[in-house]
This record gives C-alpha cells, structure tokens and sequence, in this order.
C-alpha cells in the first residue's frame, strides 16, 4: 500500500546519518573548524587542561595503592613521601588541583563551542534567507531546519564532548597499559590477551541488537503512521465501513513489533550473560592470578589494587571508542551537509540592513520583451513561451487564463525570484539586470491569494511593510485598507497575536493586513495575485475597496480568475498555456466572440447564476 511508504519519518528519534572518516571527510572538517579560529587560544588552553587533568586521573590508582602498601611499611615509589598521612594528603591536593582544572577545562571548552557554533548557525542562517527561491523548491523546510538544529547540534556536542572525550580517553587508555606494564608485565600480557577480544566482541554484539532495536523503532512508527492516518482520516474510514481493516493493519503491525523486540530481547539477554560471565570472570581471574603473585611476594597487596583499578581504566577507555567514534562520524556527517548549505550560491542580497536602502528609483514603467521561462527544478517544461507586453507607470494590467497557464510565473519573475532563459524585463526601459534585486524588490509589493502573516502581533505583520514605521503611519495603513475597524473590535486592538500563519484571523482579515503592509511598503508597481478569489461576498466588497485604494497611482499587475474585478482594467492580457493569445481591453475582448476571454467570461456568468 502506497501510503505504507510514508512511515520512513515517522520515528521517535531519527538517528543522523553517519559518513565514512577519511581524508576527503576530514579536509571538509577542516573547514569547518576555522571557526574556532578566533577562540582558538582557549581552545588550545582548555586541551592542554584536558591532557594535564588525564594524567592528574591516571595517577590516583597510584595514590591508593602506596597509601595500601604504606599501611604495611611498604613505600614502593622514592618520589612518594614515606608516610600514611603525607601520601593521603598528597592525593587530596591532586584531587584539589584536579577541580580547579577541570573547571577551567568544562568552563573555556563550552565558551569556545557555544560562540564558534554561534557563528555557524548565524553564517548559516544568513546563507539560508538570502538562498534564490528555486533552492526552497527542490529542499524541504524540515530539512533545512534539520541542518540548523540537529545538524549543528551534533558539531556543538563533537566539540564539547565528543573531541574532549577522544582525547581523554586515549590518554587514560595508554597511560593505563603503560602503568599495567610497570606494576606487573605478567599480569599485563595475561589480560591484554583477553580483553581485546572481549571488547570487539562486546562491539559487534552491541552493533547488531542496536540494528535489532533501529528495526523494532521502525515497525513501532509505522504503527503510530496508521494509527495516524486512520484518526486524520476517520470520516473515511466509517464512510466506507474500513473500522477492521484498519482494525487489522495496526494489529499485524504490532505483532511484528512484539516479535521483533522478543528476538532483540534473547539477544539482549545473552549479551548481558556474556558481560556477567566473560567479563567479570576475566577481572576474577586476573585477581586470582594477581593473588597468587602477591602469595609468592612476586607482587604488593598495593601493586594489585593498582593493576586492578588501571584494568577498569583501560577497559572503560577502549568501550567507550566505538560510541566516540561513532559520534564522529555523525559529527562530519553533519558538517558535510553544513558545508554543502554555505556553499551553495546565494543571491546579491546584503544581511546588513542599511545596505539596503533604494538607490534607483523606479517610475513603474515594466515591460516584458520575448521572455521564455522553465522552472530549474522541470527544464523539460516551457512554462512561458515568448512572452511580450508592457505596462505603464499607473496603469493596470490584468492576467487572466486558465490554471497552469502561466500567470503566477510572470509575478515571480517581477520580483526576480525567478530569471528567464531568455528574453529581458525592463524597469522603466533598462534590464532588470540593471537594477540591484534589493531596488527592485524594494520598490514592488505581492498580496497573494494565501497571505502568510507571522505569528507575531497584527502591528508587527503591517510593520513588516516598511520596518521602523512609526505607529501613526501603521494605522492610517490599517485605516486605508479597511482593517482598522475589525482590529480596534479586538481586546488587545493592534497588538493582538495572530496565531501561527495568521490562523486566528479570517481570510478576507488577512487580506486586508496585507493591504496594509503594502500600502505601507508605497511600491512604485503592485501585484495582486488572485487577492479575492477564495473570499465570501462582503469580505470581496471590504478588500476590493482596500484595493481600490492600493491601486491608486501606482502600476497594478492583477492576476484574476474572477473576471468580474478586472472590468476597469486598462489593459487584459489572456494567457493559454504559456503563449498570450489576447490583449485589449474588456470591451474589446468581450467583442471577440471567438476569444478564450469571451468563453471564460460566459461560463463564469453561466456559474454564479447556477
């Protein structure tokens, strides 16, 4: 079933995907690590801290073990002081120097990490707003929020935890085998020979029940996929009596759950009875062992202790590489995908905002010259084909044409979201090209048929027109709109949240803030797109007056489907299928008994008296 498919999202926790660590995948690090470069002196202070608060580690077995040998008059180390209390107070100031550095080590790591990943998120997300729009069609906003959040995520742990821990354990682990080697070569040779094994073991068992429990995480989300759909979709399933078959899906997929977690868990259960017996018995043997040597005075009681504690050492050090290591290569997995993002070619847009002031003005004379235009994304497929038509600065230009004849395309491409593949727009008779995308866009504003207001206040999404607008300035564009009267009627008036979207408004009220914010904006050229087609009747007759009043000397590129609205139009442009194949005005195209105008205009009169 197709809508099986879908589950592939639907985990709890998606695990990041890991990338091969080789030289290719380090140089892209690399890269990235330049961001350290300003912090790099605490960087570099707060490793050697590391390397010295390892060493500080390694030394307590040491301590412990002199201090049990001391105890029986035994002082095995000359640079110890041969005396209980002195070598006890010897380790409590280690443990105090210990503190101190490992502060400063936790305290520089973390200012490092947290400042250069601020970096990154802010390069990163001043890459992402000034992307061309072709970008946002081939990438999810999911995606993309990913890179921001779980991507970079994963850098800030590697380089607070992940690159401390790689070095810390390192040093512990070859600090530990040579100190093994130094208390005992017998006791050394004997568990370096068993542990190995033991610990690999322990990795590729670990390896398979985590595939074990990634499969039960998957059947467990395409289980919670149904249940779902069937709740999203419930008026469906009761119409077409679906309740046991839907019934069944979910009961097939958690028996595979059941038995996908009962064959994890007898994994589960050898793996732990492995640990109990193979790991546990190891340290019993080597103590038996060890024993025996302190038996025949072959070693101290102390000299035990001590090989004990650096075996836990360097067993906990060499299982914790492979998460490490794993972690990694989550780490470079993650920058690649970061690097890709600040890579990629972004539009000649300045993120510092007083560079982006008008310095061309534009009348609003626009005209399109032989355009032919294919979105990147669908080269295959010519959506404009040798568009010609001009519009005079105050004029108004209606498109109309069947959907998917081109008519949203020709907004896109005024605001150069788009470019053509061949052909020039002209701006008062110069190319586009000419002007700077922050002079164009500048000086035009779109309300589009699905307004999208933030979730922020209704004074902020008018604001959002001309940022720095005083309030004054905000509500006589309220009040030229038609919307001053619904947003005084709120409790809060113009601070009055929106909700996600605009959700807690209605349609014909997001209109009209739109209105507002682009009468604020006083664009040199306006486009409407399709502004009043999916609105009741009184909430059309309060926007289209807002219109009205928004159109007033200033170039209007309307895109209609209610023909009805263009009637005073200047001039009407009929799109099919990407070619113009009428141009007049109403009166004259209402003439051409023939024309697509004339079909459209009867069928939508036959319609609405239906």
């Amino acid at each position: 079933m197709a809508r099986g498919r879908l589950n592939s999202g639907s985990k709890a926790e998606a695990e990041l995907p890991k990338a091969k660590i080789n030289r290719s995948s380090l140089r892209n690090v690399a890269k990235l690590l330049t961001y350290l470069k300003p912090y790099r002196w605490k960087f570099i202070a707060g490793m050697i801290f590391l390397f010295i608060s390892s060493l500080v580690g390694l030394a307590f077995p040491t301590i412990l073990g002199s201090l049990i040998n001391a105890s029986q008059n035994k002082f095995d180390y000359p640079f110890l002081p041969h005396s209980i209390n002195a070598i006890g107070l010897a380790g409590i100031a280690l443990l105090f120097v210990q503190a101190i550095i490992s502060f400063f080590r936790v305290l520089w790591f973390v200012q490092v990490s947290e400042k250069s990943l601020a970096d990154i998120r802010r390069d990163t997300y001043f890459k992402l707003v000034t992307l061309p729009m072709n970008f946002f069609a081939n990438h999810r906003v999911g995606e993309l929020n990913s890179r921001i959040s779980a991507d970079l995520s994963q850098i800030q742990d590697t380089l607070t935890t992940t690159i401390a821990e790689i070095v810390r354990q390192g040093v512990i682990l070859i600090g530990s085998v040579i100190f093994l080697a130094i208390v005992s070569p017998k006791l050394t040779l004997a568990i370096l020979a068993i542990l190995p094994f033991l610990v690999a073991f322990a990795v590729v068992f670990g390896r398979f029940i985590r595939k074990t429990s990634r499969q039960a995480q998957d059947k467990l989300g395409e289980s919670n996929t149904i249940v779902e759909e069937t709740l999203q979709g419930i008026a469906n399933v009761k119409a077409f009596v679906n309740e046991s078959h839907e019934a069944s899906r979910y009961d097939k997929v958690l028996r595979q759950v059941v038995n996908i977690a009962v064959k994890g868990a007898k994994f589960r259960g050898i793996f732990a009875s492995f640990i109990v017996f193979f790991l546990f018995g190891t340290f019993v043997a080597v103590i038996w062992y060890g024993s025996i040597l302190v038996h025949d005075h072959q070693l101290l009681f102390g000299g035990l202790t001590k090989f004990i504690m650096y075996s836990i050492f360097a067993g906990a050090a060499m299982g914790s590489f492979p998460d490490l290591y794993a972690n990694l290569q989550k780490a470079i997995g993650a920058s690649e995908r970061v690097l890709e993002l600040l890579g990629e070619q972004g539009e000649a847009i300045s993120i510092v905002e007083s560079d982006n002031h008008i310095k061309q003005t534009i009348t609003g004379d626009i005209a399109f010259d032989n355009i032919v235009f294919a979105y990147p994304s669908r080269p295959e497929l010519t959506v404009l084909k040798s568009i010609s038509f001009n519009a005079d600065a105050g004029q108004r230009v209606a498109i109309v044409g069947p959907s998917g004849s081109g008519k949203s395309t020709l907004a896109s491409l005024i605001l150069q979201f788009y470019h053509p593949q061949s052909g020039s727009i002209l701006f008062d008779g110069k190319p586009a090209g000419n002007y700077s995308l922050t002079d164009i866009r500048n000086q035009v504003a779109i309300v589009p048929q699905d307004v999208l207001l933030f979730g922020g206040t209704i004074l902020e999404n008018i604001a959002y027109g001309r940022l720095g607008a005083s309030e004054e300035d905000i509500i006589q564009a309220a009040k030229r709109a038609n919307a001053h009267l619904f947003i005084s009627s709120f409790p809060e008036g113009y601070e009055t949240i929106v909700g996600e979207r605009g959700v807690k408004l209605s349609g014909g009220q997001r209109q009209r803030i739109a209105i507002a914010r682009a009468l604020l904006k006083n664009p040199a050229i306006l486009i409407l797109d399709e502004a009043t087609s999916s609105l009741d009747s009184e909430s059309e007759r309060l926007v289209q007056e807002a219109l009205e009043e928004l159109m007033k000397d200033r170039t209007s590129i309307i895109i209609a489907h209610r023909l009805s609205t263009i009637r005073e139009a200047d001039k009407i442009i009929v799109l099919e299928k990407g070619h113009i194949i009428e141009s007049g005005s109403h009166i004259e195209l209402i003439g051409n008994e023939q024309g697509l105008y004339k079909y459209l205009s009867q069928l939508q009169f036959e319609s609405s008296q239906a």
